[in-house]
């Protein structure tokens, strides 16, 4: 085992020391290489504290998104990586919550003999209850980004595979762009025709890498009116070592600032509104685009040759100033552009991974722990096995306390405005209301449409309150903004992350609970 554990250790080193030193020097827990307990890694702090209640003093945890760290864009560390080199034990959420490299960091360290379990596939068993991803589609253009359809089993795909979907041509009038834009207004930039696409590197420099069944959000950019098409293929890297093998190649049409019946396609698919990704299915080796006009409801699938991507008049709007947008042009010349929509890296799949959000979705992680934990310690058996039993009567407690606290609030007034979709568990169990707002453009300052649109909803709604995540505060000063002109109070709500005020898993529904109470109570 000690050479197993050098081994890896040593890949660990390989594979995250460019990114240790861009983290800086973070004090977190260190899982010993001496003792008899029980080593676990958590992916968050949130199941470290469920895995710290059942396992008690049998256990030694440690988590690898630290406390106020955002789990859908934290990069691992080394010593996060040396964490999952002794780690016996590791739990992630999965269901595509956390950042793919904290997924392939704990999968390519975790020793052979170690027990690894994705807690909201699993709970399921339990008897959790898993619902699907809607997004609010409130955009006057069409909301298109990139997905990957199917597992890639018959491959020899895992979890931490990836799928990297590549530009490799653009025909049109002008340059075709598609970037992201970070939670604090930085843009990666996937897609960039203005420099030509190189064969020799591999198009490295026009790629994006996807997991399995995941789709992310991108704003796409042309300088010109008229029509694009752009032409793409897909390779999957099963691992590290292993070749890319080639699943798909296609070409896919824009219409820019023109009718779509210039593209020359005979009786086209024009898709022009709700929700879609240039995709590439596994199954079938294709590219494909997948529509879903009202939210992850209904989806269609088109052939990439019979679809037209409409991008209206509507859509012109000025390049930002800012070094980060430099890439479009000059700042305030035109540009077409189909917006982000969602502010941040956001890869995900079908499936809210948010399920604690219900505390009965926990109490099913919590039972998929305790057995787990005696699965790999059984002679500590009894102590989880009692331990379990004490934590679960205190999050049957806690649901009924969450339950009655946000029952007080008057039906009319159970409305949650925030940023961030974490809260459909929350809103399906406690009958809260989502109405949530999407910003346009988030890195750059809303139009003055943007912003009468978030007024009306929260003017329409009687909105008393809207609630931000204090780690995701810094990114939505418009909501704040237009919640203080309207005297509407700004509240907090915690989804994913802890902080110096609230430590713990009961804690932070305990507090959500008083907090939609307190602030939307008249």
């Amino acid at each position: 085992m000690a050479t197993a554990i050098r081994r890896r250790l040593s890949f660990a080193i390989a594979a995250v020391a460019a990114v240790a030193l861009l983290s800086g020097c973070v004090a977190k827990p260190v899982l010993s290489t001496a003792g008899d307990r029980l080593r676990v890694v958590t992916t968050t702090g949130l199941l470290g504290d469920l895995v710290a209640h059942v396992g008690g003093d049998e256990v030694e945890v440690a988590a690898i998104v630290p406390d106020g760290a955002d789990p859908h864009s934290y990069e691992p560390t080394f010593r996060d990586a040396r964490n999952v080199v002794y780690a016996d034990v590791a739990f992630s959420n999965y269901a595509l919550l956390e950042e793919h490299s904290i997924i392939k960091t704990l999968d390519a360290n975790l020793r052979d003999d170690a027990m690894s379990v994705s807690l909201a596939e699993e709970a399921v068993k339990y008897a959790a209850e898993i619902i699907p991803l809607v997004e609010n589609l409130n955009l006057d253009t069409i909301w298109l980004g990139l997905r990957v359809r199917g597992e890639g089993g018959q491959y020899g795909a895992t979890r931490a595979s990836e799928v990297v979907l590549t530009g490799t041509d653009v025909e049109g009038p002008g340059d075709l762009f598609a970037y992201l834009t970070g939670s604090f207004g930085d843009t990666d930039i996937y897609l960039d025709s203005s420099d030509g696409f190189d064969a020799a590197n591999g198009y490295r420099d026009d790629s994006v890498a996807l997991p399995a069944n995941a789709h992310t959000h991108l704003s796409w950019a042309f300088s010109e009116p008229g029509i694009y098409r752009l032409t793409m293929e897909a390779n999957l890297r099963v691992d590290a070592t292993s070749q890319p093998i080639p699943v798909g190649s296609g070409t896919y049409t824009f219409a820019v600032g023109v009718d779509p019946s210039r593209a020359g396609i005979d009786d086209p698919v024009v898709l022009e509104s709700g929700h879609a990704d240039l995709s590439v299915d596994l199954d079938d080796r294709e590219l494909v685009v997948v529509h879903d006009p009202e939210g992850h409801h209904g989806q269609s699938v088109h052939d990439s040759t019979q679809v037209v991507i409409w991008v209206p008049p509507k859509a012109l709007d000025e390049i930002p100033a800012g070094a980060q947008f430099r890439f479009l042009g000059r700042p305030g010349d035109d540009v077409y552009q189909l917006p982000q929509a969602v502010l941040g890296k956001h890869v995900h799949g079908e499936i809210d991974p948010h399920l604690w959000q219900d505390v009965r979705n926990a109490m099913a992680y919590v039972r998929l722990i305790r057995d787990t934990l005696v699965g790999a310690d059984p002679e500590h058996a009894r102590e989880y096995t009692a331990n379990a039993a004490a934590y679960l009567a205190e999050l049957e407690a806690t649901d009924d306390y969450v339950r009655a606290t946000i029952a007080e609030i008057p039906v009319p007034s159970r409305h949650l405005v925030t940023t961030h979709d974490a809260f459909g568990y929350l809103a399906h169990a406690y009958g809260v209301s989502i109405a949530g707002f999407v910003t346009p453009n988030p890195a750059t300052e809303p139009s003055l449409a943007d912003r009468r649109k978030i007024t009306e909803t929260l003017r329409a709604l009687d909105i008393r309150a809207v609630f931000l995540e204090p780690n995701l505060a810094a990114r939505s000063s418009t909501l704040v903004e237009v919640a203080t002109q309207l005297g509407i109070q700004v509240c907090s709500i915690y989804s994913d992350t802890f902080d110096e005020r609230v430590d713990g898993y009961v804690e932070m529904m305990r507090a959500n609970a008083e907090s939609l109470r307190d602030c939307l109570t008249e």
